[in-house]
Formats: structure tokens, C-alpha cells, sequence
């Protein structure tokens, strides 16, 4: 049984507004990720629990759930995708 990939909004509509060939490059990676959830590298401290995927400059940040699904959290460049990441996840536990 495969997992299920599930994407926000705000993170889909910066995907479709790549350019095509980093586009294609993203999908492949989530493509990977599907195919094998652990192909990222853990992340840890104030990151734990979710994996990175690197993608040429771009890196999927993204957690393995529980029933099989996986959620993206973020898409970006190396520089800023960790900090982006951080406020995002604690936005979401308040």
C-alpha cells in the first residue's frame, strides 16, 4: 500500500509557480518521498520529527504521519527553509 501525500495550499501554489524544470525536479523528489518516506535525513532540535529532502537548491521539509500519509510542510532554499520551517511549526502547536 503506497502513501498519500498531502500538500497545503499556500505550498502547492508556490510548486505550480516554479519554473518548469525545478517544478519537474520537486515533483520527482515527492515522488521519491512516496516511494520511500525515510529518503530524506532526519532533522533535529527544534525541527525533530520532520525530514529534509534536497532537491537541487531547494529542500521538501516533511513529516511521515500516522495511517500512511505524509505532509509537506515547506518547499525553499536551504538559507531560509529552516527558519520558515521553525515558525511555522510553532505557529501550528499554539
Amino acid at each position: 500500500m503506497r502513501y498519500r501525500l498531502r500538500v497545503p495550499e499556500p505550498v502547492a501554489a508556490l510548486i505550480r509557480g516554479l519554473h518548469p524544470e525545478i517544478k519537474r525536479k520537486v515533483r520527482a523528489g515527492l515522488e521519491a518521498i512516496l516511494d520511500e518516506p525515510a529518503v530524506g535525513k532526519p532533522l533535529r532540535d527544534e525541527l525533530e520529527g520532520l525530514r529534509s529532502l534536497r532537491v537541487g537548491r531547494l529542500r521538501v521539509v516533511y513529516r511521515v504521519g500516522k495511517g500512511r500519509v505524509i505532509d509537506v510542510i515547506s518547499v525553499g532554499p536551504r538559507r531560509s527553509i529552516y527558519e520558515e520551517t521553525f515558525r511555522l511549526v510553532r505557529r501550528d502547536e499554539r
